[in-house]
């Protein structure tokens, strides 16, 4: 598998309350203490319970990742606190179905 460039994942508690994505985001910069110039991009994955963070610079990234070990918290309106854990993001795979695709294309020519 192949690392995505720059950029992390948090995984949150898929049993703690929803998050609206203004709280993550709130989250990222005050939480995480992360300036707003170095994040390239935020997308969430509600059914994963998980946010990927690119950051536009890879020091940034390496930063964040030693303060916080792979770790954080993240506190709830109603205050439960969640733990988070704060890895790299990989590609990974996924499978997909192509509809009316015929049987003589291989599955190399696909990938």
């Amino acid at each position: 598998m192949n690392e995505r460039q720059n950029t992390f994942v948090c995984t949150f508690n898929p049993k703690s309350p929803r998050i609206s994505k203004f709280d993550i985001h709130e989250w990222i910069y005050k939480q995480l203490h992360v300036p707003k110039n170095a994040v390239n991009m935020v997308q969430v994955d509600g059914p994963l319970s998980q946010v990927y963070i690119k950051f536009a610079e890879i020091q940034c990234l390496q930063k964040l990742l030693h303060s916080t070990n792979g770790k954080s918290e993240y506190k709830h309106d109603n205050g439960e606190i969640s733990q988070v854990e704060i890895t790299m993001a990989v590609m990974g795979s996924k499978r997909v179905r192509i509809a009316k695709l015929p049987p003589e294309i291989s599955e190399g020519t696909v990938r």
